[in-house]
């Protein structure tokens, strides 16, 4: 686009026309440099691709123009802050998203937590230091000093309520307690009074063995001590390695004692009277106390310990007491409520607040005590050594310290002495006060603060590098960067985040970041230097005007700045602004001051001056003033005159700041009417003579919608104003003059001034150059993306420009010649690949785009652009000029680099490519897709024809990186991960025969989950070594030709490797995890470190050795160059095995640590345990029936690509059918032998899953392929099975009649099913389909007349149906992936959708029987600041409420099809919204639900832009135990029920602020179930590390026993002849080796043993209940004493496999030829049975019987071996039955007494599962192919059963044998089996 200018006299003057376009000659042509491309690009076009080059041209016939110059009057009138109205979207949120929820003790269980509810959870106990059990399960620790506690204490905890104290169950109170009504609180409080403090009290929990678990770390006590009487409080706190120390605080005690385990404080009350005699009673007219306690700065301070949780309180006479609360937050009881949340403080919540009477002070009727005060300096973890408490807790000046609470009625925070001030009209007396170590900080305003109190201060140590590309061998670890980052940088102020490129002050180099680093460029040599250091993004630049400071800011909360020594690279100084996100540095002239603006932690626009002055000369920064502005700042500038005057501008304002007397204040410009514009920089004008005076200072600011205006500084007004136009075409009438607010103007994004012009960056993508009377355009460059930042030279002689495409260039003037500087692409980058023979680099991007490089020149020579789909991966052909690239909608097409143009392309594949790779000799090439199919291409051929493909070969659950699939380096195999992530297959590469399947999912305990392969490579050919890294961040060397271990590289990185690669010579083994990259010496043994090279910002995506294997090349958020270190074979390597350590942590362990935390490279490698390597699963030929290929019709369910919704449906990986195979039987409806009676669990995984109606009382929920009805007040349930996969989604029609119901596709099927259910009856009454892939949304319209059903991301479907007869109305592809549909709730001929950028509006137009539909699209508005939205409701008419990934939610008028509100209402993806007319509710993917008063949001639709959403606040927050994926409330919003993905469903109760546990079920594999004695209750086990107690008549639960960090996996209950009911116990075995016993009655932990290393498989008890046996992983039986825990024999007769059952029973049968009271069997996953007899009283064990059966190579199921089960026969106890891998699939009955094989019953399938009914000779037996089948014993007849949606692990018989308990994962199923 070009413009014209039209000065104001009407006269048009031309600059001489000169046009010349850069860069548009050879690709070759320009100097080699750093950065990626100098000059421009060679073009190649595909379908929908442009590549436009860059123009320089003089003043033309189509120049800009300005319009006309509108001069205002000068004015020195001042505005009011606020006058003007701020943007859209741009409102700063009263405290949202960090002041308390206001409610009441909400009861939330966090992950792997139980709530104390109705059913009773247990308080767990405390078993001495050993015991690792707790009630909450938290997340990892924030810092080093303690760990974040549960989510259900969060933002507070009712402690009182929590545990019911009322009820005195799970409390206790001793002598006199009573509840009586206080007329000070107006409400009822406990009152304990007697003479004796210990015989009166109260206490929680009721008993000393059991534990509060409550790990906040402020204690809340409201209380009042009674006058003249003593009181004690005591606490019981536990420490991280759980000692418990008594902390005590009383009136009673004289001074301050401390022992290792106890802590007593005085609470010396002094009264304002001269009788000194009464000093410790407690004086008349005490008042309400509110005592604040820092648990964890108590134990700190006082004993150097770290806080763990708090185990026990006790309140003792005599005192009155309110309730206790916990938190995480520090509360300011004296302010409560909405008005004070903008306070930098944390307002009380109204829960916890006393009432003050209007017009009283809080401090007048009410006491504050905090104790230790804020004059303790709290070190941040214990000290190395332990002692006297520090000097700063020594008070007065006795010898003796006395530590005490305060107690004032004034907020005092700094003195320690305790003193309760009480009214006396004669005399007063107070303690002094301790000195206070910081400057007070008042409410109004923040003074000047050094920078170690608002962050961590220091020295970086991280040299810069200047690097050249020949410096291989002596740099070090250099880098060149080969992409610029784009100026786009997305931060908190909206449009404010350009991060500008800056010229040195000498005007030869441009100082630019690159994601985490930043690049010096030398613009006429190319040499580039580095600044290393930051961790993430760097948003912010700034340089002094000497050239000796730079500034650099990170982006994130909390941001980081870094000052640097710009001549030398050296970091000075670190701190940590108060800023959490940084838009804009600035520095004065001097260096002396820096400031800079951002968004501080409530969303408020903060501006922060720090003095820099004495940085240089090893000083400190100090913070000198700090300023709040409620307007909006997109620029700021320190003024280069005057180091105290700083100007900035935004939406509708323009400011002068001045720092004066430590204080920022800013007054406005008066801008009269151009109040409205969107200003997005300022310059101010330089005199040609040097600089000019203050009141000669002129400031020139530009705005979105093409304006220029000058201001005079002194005056403080718009001297002129001007705008930017474009022009009409040659020929066209002469252009109209138009004033400032009509016509469209070319919005201008940056400007920069020299003494003689004005640069002007635009929209347009042109750089301009005028004079400074704009009276012409000087020169104009037009670039290929809009300019995004300029900068003029320092000598006026070249303008920097960038744009947001990432080109980065200058325009010289007097040569007028544009030079490209650098290229880049605009998103990650994904996949790269490299040529040997021409030496170039492919990369593809999330930005669309395919681009060629020249390694040696680093230049950009072709760019490829698709705007229809997405590149995914890419790779060269090894011999001609071809490359191929894999594609997200399956397609793989080749290109030429000849022709630039596509050569074939082909598009067999159903999804997303994933992998691409060519042999080495390009006679083949193979791709792999995201659905598991598997293609052989021949490239010989000139079409390249498609050879084979094969379905379900790659796993489509394995990472989506390159390495997942790699070539021999002879060409003759191929490998990759599959057909599962625990599986690598190893293939030829000519006929695909399967020649090696080697199975790496073993038990990875750190996560307590089966290890999976994250990437494959290949050795040399000569090694035949193929690498595999894991999940379990280990790289497995193996032999390629037999799959057997040669090495094993534990931690080698904290993460795990998702990409790695060998070098040609096998010398350097190169990495990527996380933001790093490796290199390992592959070669040697010994165990120094590798290179490690840090600079991403992102996790990388792909490393690679360059052509000359002499660099690393790695791909992320931006494209590096690296050189590898020359060293000795001594210097480098892997680590190797070192002995094995179990001490905890050593020294490299904790330097590890370390440099985990600072992502630097440590010193050392820390030596790793020895461990016996895993067995690895090996087939060494393909499976039975198979030759390694299939059909091209992908058997398995499609896979959808996740959204940025959190609430994107992933269904579990279908199995085989469960009636796929020959010999399954299915019984008549009438004659089944079992029927389904209860589920516990509820589908997380689904969206909007959950229904309830409140006036019918209707509530429906999915599990799995199952519809559950329930009754909520007799808790009975429906079951609606027939869904052949997992259910999606859930609908209720309007009148609650219909149902519908939809699944994902099965193996059977083609498309998705879906079923409309009569709710009455609960029959399908109808089954439609027509989706491909999964359904994501259904919706009835408001008259039930239509159902709307939403294909996933992959489909995209859209289909309406007729209710009437359910047949297809119409159906429409959509152009991109929608996440929501809703039908308009007042019309229903209207229905919209949401999704990436856009709203769809959609009108349904009938006629006759046909119905059409009428889009209308509208593009989400840029100051929302997101680009997709992921949840939509409608509210009050017209309005249209939109949730968006990032956390906002968006307010649509559909009239008018615009948006005009926006907040930001959570920090994560909102994935639910549900509206009334006034109140909103929203759901997040952080647990969050807000409820949202929106009433006036229907006044602020007629403001339309100037709408502020500050008339939006959130009345209540609940936090719950995962993303929130459903919900249902009643029509005023008042209560409802909500589903999260940890499958819990929540009543919600807003009026009572509460939620209910309403369905729960484990959260993860369900390991065991077990069963009491009597049937009253069931216990389960999971691997989420709980053991829970369920009332086996109402499957609610009772207790729960929750140990963090491990997993459950086995569990047994104590026999009906051990003891007494009440003594019965439960035995758990975790992945610790652990073993603890848990008694049920007392719901409390007795024993905690540690028979075995590694982790348990099996426990049970021996008959008599006195014995315990286990098995572990390693094929150790340990036999345990139950009650002492000591292990007295083990069996290692199976060492080497993984015991995976022990039975034992009463030993009936006397012809065994052995002696002993029980009889007992171990089965190992080696297929090895051994039967013992044993009398353990007598210490007596001998084998009876050793079985082995033999087991082929073939025996996998759905990626897992298959176990070996065996058990005694109930009814016989001569006979064993096993089941396991096999010759065949089959039950072996075995007879002890005739030692041979007497029976053996067909299976279809390998049992999964394995379970013998006692009474009534049935075997239950569960399948992986989610199948469960009976098998009548006495008549030889079966029946099978589906219902589960997974591998049916476990089945279990109740004792009585009248219930079946079966379980899939987390799912639980319970069968009642009918009488036979």
């Amino acid at each position: 686009m070009t413009a014209e200018v039209a000065p104001l006299s009407g006269s048009r003057c031309q600059a001489p026309r000169c046009m010349s376009r850069a860069g548009r000659a050879d690709a070759k042509a320009g100097s080699s440099s750093g950065a990626m491309a100098r000059g421009s690009a060679r073009r190649a076009r595909v379908p929908g691709s442009r590549v436009p080059g860059s123009r320089v041209g003089g003043r033309g016939a189509q120049g800009p123009r300005l319009g006309p110059e509108t001069r205002v009057p000068a004015r020195a009138e001042y505005r009011l802050p606020g006058a003007h109205p701020r943007a859209p979207g741009a409102w700063l949120p009263s405290g949202a998203r960090t002041r308390p929820a206001r409610l009441a003790g909400v009861g939330v269980a966090g992950e792997g937590a139980e709530s104390p509810g109705p059913t009773g959870s247990c308080l767990v106990p405390e078993a001495g230091p050993s015991s690792a059990v707790a009630p909450a399960r938290g997340a990892g620790p924030p810092d080093a000093r303690r760990p974040l506690p549960a989510a259900w204490q969060h933002p507070f905890l009712n402690v009182f309520r929590h545990f019911r104290v009322e009820e005195w169950k799970r409390s206790a109170k001793q002598g006199d307690v009573a509840v009586v009504t206080d007329k000070t609180l107006k409400g009822a409080v406990y009152r304990i009074r007697g003479s004796v403090s210990a015989a009166n009290y109260i206490q929680l929990p009721k008993n000393s063995t059991q534990s509060l678990g409550l790990t906040g770390r402020y204690l809340y006590v409201l209380f009042r001590p009674l006058p003249n009487k003593h009181f004690v409080i005591h606490l019981d706190v536990s420490t991280e390695d759980n000692q418990v120390i008594r902390v005590s605080f009383s009136n009673l005690f004289k001074e301050f004692k401390s022992t290792a385990t106890r802590l007593q404080f005085p609470f010396v009350l002094e009264a304002r009277t001269p009788q000194r005699d009464l000093v410790g009673l407690v004086p008349h007219g005490a008042r309400w106390t509110f005592l604040q306690l820092d648990l964890q700065d108590i134990l700190l301070v006082y004993l150097n310990r770290r806080y763990g949780h708090l185990k026990s309180v006790r309140l003792c006479a005599s005192l009155l007491v309110r309730n206790l609360y916990t938190s995480d937050l520090c509360f300011e009881p004296a302010f409560s409520g909405a008005p004070w949340a903008k306070l930098p403080v944390t307002p009380m919540p109204r829960e916890m607040a006393f009432p003050v009477p209007k017009g009283e002070s809080w401090h007048d009727r009410y006491v504050h005590v905090r104790f230790p005060s804020d004059s303790l300096k709290v070190p941040s973890k214990p000290m190395e050594k332990s002692g006297s408490p520090p000097e700063a807790v020594l008070l007065g000046p006795g010898p003796h310290p006395l530590p005490c609470p305060v107690a004032s009625s004034k907020p005092v925070r700094f003195s320690v002495s305790p003193v309760v001030q009480t009214p006396s009209p004669t005399a007063s007396s107070q303690a002094p006060l301790a000195p206070r170590p910081f400057p007070e900080v008042s409410l109004s305003q923040e003074r000047s603060e050094a920078s170690n109190v608002d962050g961590p201060r220091f020295h970086s140590l991280e040299p810069w590098a200047r690097v050249k590309a020949s410096d291989v061998h002596t740099a070090a670890a250099g880098t060149h960067v080969l992409t610029h980052e784009s100026t786009e940088v997305p931060v908190a102020l909206e449009d404010a985040g350009s991060c500008k490129a800056l010229w040195t002050p000498d005007g030869t180099a441009v100082v630019y970041p690159c994601h985490a680093v930043i690049v010096v460029l030398l613009v006429d040599t190319g040499e580039q230097r580095f600044f290393l250091g930051h961790t993430d993004k760097v948003c912010a630049l700034a340089l002094d005007g000497s050239g000796s400071l730079l500034a650099s800011a990170q982006a994130r909360t909390p941001s980081v700045i870094r000052l640097w020594d710009f001549q030398t690279g050296r970091c000075l100084c670190v701190f940590q602004s108060p800023v959490h996100v940084v838009c804009s540095l600035s520095f004065s002239d001097s260096g002396a001051l820096l400031c800079g603006v951002g968004k501080d932690r409530h969303g408020r626009t903060m501006v922060v001056a720090w003095g820099t002055g004495q940085v240089g000369l090893g000083g400190e920064v100090v913070v000198l003033a700090k300023a709040h502005t409620d307007f909006d700042v997109q620029a700021f500038r320190v003024t280069f005159f005057d180091e105290t005057r700083m100007a900035s501008c935004g939406q509708g304002s323009v400011r002068l700041w001045r720092l004066r007397g430590g204080a920022l204040r800013s007054c406005p410009v008066d801008l009269g009417e151009h109040h409205v514009l969107q200003f997005t920089d300022l310059a101010f004008k330089q005199a040609r003579d040097g600089c000019p005076e203050p009141s000669a200072a002129m400031l020139f600011v530009c705005s979105r919608s093409g304006h220029i205006l000058e201001i005079d500084c002194q005056c403080m007004v718009v001297r002129h104003a001007r705008r930017l136009l474009p022009t009409q075409t040659l020929g066209g009438p002469h252009p109209q003059k138009q004033t400032f607010s009509t016509g469209p103007g070319i919005a201008i994004s940056s400007l920069s001034l020299s003494p003689a012009m004005c640069a002007v960056g635009s929209a347009d993508g042109y750089l301009r150059l005028w004079p400074l009377d704009f009276s012409s355009v000087l020169l104009e460059a037009e670039h290929e993306g809009p300019v995004s930042s300029v900068c003029v030279s320092p000598d006026g002689l070249r303008v920097l420009s960038a744009t947001s495409s990432g080109h980065l260039g200058f325009l010289d003037t007097p040569s007028r010649v544009y030079h490209m500087l650098a290229r880049s692409h605009t998103a990650p980058v994904l996949a790269l690949a490299t040529e040997q023979r021409r030496g170039q680099l492919a990369t593809v991007s999330q930005d669309r785009t395919v681009r060629i490089w020249d390694l040696a020149t680093l230049q950009q020579l072709y760019n490829f652009t698709s705007s229809e789909e997405a590149p995914c991966t890419v790779t060269f052909h090894p011999t001609r000029p071809i490359f191929f690239c894999g594609f997200s909608s399956g397609a793989v097409r080749s290109f030429s680099l000849e022709a630039a143009e596509v050569l074939v392309e082909h598009t067999c594949h159903q999804g997303a490519i994933t992998g691409l790779t060519a042999t080495p000799d390009g006679r083949l090439l193979f791709s792999s897709c995201s659905r598991g199919s598997l293609a052989q291409y021949n490239c010989a051929d000139p079409q390249w024809h498609v050879l084979r493909v094969a379905a379900d070969m790659v796993s489509p659950d394995a990472p989506a990186s390159p390495s997942t699939l790699a070539v021999s380096r002879d060409g003759r195999l191929l490998a990759f991960v599959g057909p599962s992530r625990h599986t690598v297959t190893v293939m030829g590469s000519a006929s695909l025969d399967e020649l090696l399947r080697v199975d790496i999912g073993t038990l990875d305990l750190a996560s307590g989950r089966l290890d999976s392969a994250m990437a494959v490579c290949f050795g040399p050919a000569a090694l035949g070594h193929l690498l595999v890294s894991t999940s379990s961040n280990r790289v497995m060397v193996l032999d390629a030709a037999s799959g057997r271990i040669i090495r094993e590289l534990p931690g080698v990185h904290p993460e795990p490797c998702s990409s790695l690669m060998l070098s040609e010579d096998a010398r350097f083994l190169l990495m990527a995890a996380g933001r790093a990259v490796k290199v390992w010496d592959y070669t040697t043994q010994a165990n120094p470190g590798p290179q490690v090279y840090i600079g991403h910002s992102e996790p990388v995506q792909a490393v690679t050795f360059s052509p000359d294997q002499q660099q690393v090349l790695s791909a992320g958020d931006a494209i590096f160059l690296w050189d590898i270190l020359a060293t000795t074979e001594s210097d480098q390597s892997f680590p190797g095995p070192s002995p094995a350590c179990e001490a905890g942590l050593g020294t490299g362990q904790l330097e590890d640590a370390a440099s985990r935390a600072s992502e630097l490279p440590r010193q050392q490698v820390p030596k790793p345990s020895q461990a016996s390597p895993p067995r690895l699963g090996i087939c060494a030929r393909p499976p039975e029936g198979g030759d390694g290929t299939s059909d091209t019709k992908n058997s398995g369910a499609p896979r959808t690509t996740c959204p940025a919704s959190h609430k994107a449906f992933t269904p579990a990986r279908a199995s085989r059918g469960p009636h796929s195979a020959k010999g399954t039987s299915l019984p008549p409806a009438s004659s089944e032998w079992l029927r389904l009676k209860a589920v516990v669990g509820y589908s997380g995984n689904g969206r909007a899953n959950m229904v309830w109606r409140p006036d019918t009382g209707f509530f429906a929920y999915t599990c799995g392929r199952l519809v559950v009805v329930e009754d909520l007040h007799s808790g009975a349930q429906q079951h609606w099975p027939g869904h052949p996969a997992e259910i999606s989604t859930l609908a209720l029609s309007h009148s609650a009649q219909v149902l519908a119901s939809a699944s994902g596709r099965s193996s059977t099927t083609d498309h998705c099913q879906i079923r409309v259910w009569d709710v009455s009856g609960g029959l399908c009454q109808h089954l439609i389909s027509h989706h491909s892939t999964t359904v994501l949304a259904l919706a009835f319209s408001p008259d039930d007349r239509l159902l709307v059903t939403l294909g996933d991301h992959d489909g995209c479907t859209l289909a309406l149906w007729g209710t009437a007869t359910y047949d297809l109305v119409s159906s429409t592809r959509l152009p991109e992936p929608v996440h929501g549909v809703a039908f308009n709730p007042w019309d229903a001929g209207e229905l919209t959708c949401v999704g990436q950028g856009t709203v769809t509006f959609w009108l349904l137009q009938q006629r006759g029987a046909d119905i059409s539909l009428q889009v209308h699209r509208e593009q989400i508005p840029e100051t929302v600041g997101a680009g997709e939205l992921t949840s939509l409701c409608y509210g009050a008419p017209p309005l249209l409420y939109c949730g968006t990934s990032s956390g906002q939610v968006c307010v649509w008028d559909t009239r008018a099809g615009r948006c005009f509100l926006s907040w930001e209402a959570d920090d994560g993806g909102i994935g639910l919204l549900l509206c009334s007319s006034s109140r909103l509710v929203s759901g997040s993917s952080t647990g969050r639900l807000r409820l949202w008063a929106v009433g006036p949001v229907s006044e602020l639709r007629c403001k339309g832009l100037g709408a502020r959403s500050s008339s939006v606040f959130m009345e209540r927050e609940l936090v719950l135990d995962g993303a929130v994926v459903s919900a249902s409330f009643d029509g005023s919003v008042d209560m409802g029920v909500v589903g999260t993905r940890a499958g819990t469903l929540w009543f919600i109760s807003w009026a009572e602020g509460t939620s209910t546990r309403l369905i729960s079920g484990h959260r993860s594999k369900v390991n065991e179930v077990v069963f009491g004695p009597g049937e009253s209750h069931c216990a389960t086990c999971g691997e989420d590390g709980s053991v829970r107690v369920w009332a086996l008549a109402s499957m609610e639960l009772v207790i729960q026993f929750q140990v963090l960090n491990q997993s459950c996996l086995c569990l047994t209950w104590s026999p009906r002849c051990c003891g007494r009911p009440e003594q019965q116990r439960l035995a758990a075995g975790y992945g610790d080796g652990s073993l603890r016993i848990f008694s049920v009655s007392r719901t409390a932990m007795e024993l905690k043993m540690h028979p075995h290393p590694v982790a348990l498989t099996t426990v049970t008890f021996s008959t008599d209940g006195q014995t315990v046996l286990s098995g572990d992983k390693d094929g150790l039986v340990a036999v345990s004493h139950s009650r002492t825990g000591i292990t007295f024999r083990v069996v290692s007769d199976h060492q080497g496999a993984a015991i995976s059952t022990i039975c034992v029973t009463r030993k009936e049968c006397e012809d065994l030829g052995v002696e002993g009271t029980d009889l007992w069997l171990a089965a190992s996953g080696d297929q090895r049975v051994s039967v013992w007899a044993s009398d353990w009283l007598r210490n007596r064990c001998e084998l009876v019987d050793w079985l082995s059966f033999p087991m082929p190579a073939t025996t996998e199921t759905q990626g897992h071996l298959p176990p070996s089960l065996a058990a005694f026969c109930p009814w016989d106890g001569a006979l064993l039955m096993y089941v396991g891998p096999g010759v065949d699939k089959e039950v072996i009955i075995y007879d002890l007494s005739q030692k041979q094989v007497v029976e053996k019953i067909p299976l279809p399938f390998f049992a999964m599962s394995l379970s013998l009914s006692p009474g009534t000779r049935l075997l239950a037996l569960g399948f992986a192919e989610c199948m469960l089948r009976l098998v009548d014993c006495a008549t030889g007849t079966a029946q099978d059963f589906a219902g589960h949606n997974n591998a049916v692990h476990l089945c279990r018989f109740t004792p009585s044998a009248r219930l079946l308990f079966t379980a899939a994962c987390n799912e639980i199923l319970v069968w009642e089996v009918s009488g036979r």
